[in-house]
């Protein structure tokens, strides 16, 4: 059996009991779609996103500057601890 893979991504939401796509399409009536659900939650409170954002912000600036680690650095001190 081969797979091919192609993603459209459309928006939508649950109607009694039902999916309902918000956005058109044109695919034909009869269309077959398989539906994943996306978790786009986390349990992070504003302030810990916030903080994240940062840290995450700092750690492009610095690889940006030159200052990261290769990969295979990190991977040999993580794999000696």
């Amino acid at each position: 059996m081969q797979y091919i893979w192609s993603v459209t991504i459309l928006r939508g939401h649950v109607k009694s009991g039902r999916i309902v796509v918000d956005d058109p399409t044109d695919l034909p009536d009869g269309t077959a779609v398989s539906l994943a659900l996306l978790d786009e939650g986390d349990e992070l409170s504003a302030e810990d996103r916030a903080e994240l954002d940062a840290s995450i912000d700092r750690g492009l600036v610095q690889a940006d500057n030159g200052e990261g680690s290769p990969a295979a650095d990190v991977l040999r001190r993580l794999r000696a601890l």
